[in-house]
């Protein structure tokens, strides 16, 4: 579960399809999620790179999860 695209862009697309910027998606929202949470972790404690990719996409994953299930309720 990726959340979708965070911030889309469809006029920056590359014509020519480029691997980095194929449709304009830019990054993901998981991505988007993920970095806020490891901004956030890393100003508390100090975790070793691995460890701080793994708990922020931990949060991330959450973060989506709880978005679902909110959007199931409407």
């Amino acid at each position: 579960m990726s959340g979708g695209p965070a911030f889309p862009d469809p006029a920056r697309a590359h014509p020519q399809g480029h691997p980095d910027q194929a449709n304009g998606d830019g990054m993901t929202l998981r991505d988007y999620f993920a970095g806020q949470a490891l901004a956030g972790s890393l100003s508390r404690i100090p975790l070793s790179p691995k460890a701080a990719a793994i708990q922020a996409y931990a949060y991330a994953d959450a973060m989506l999860a709880q978005r679902a299930e909110e959007k199931e309720d409407e």
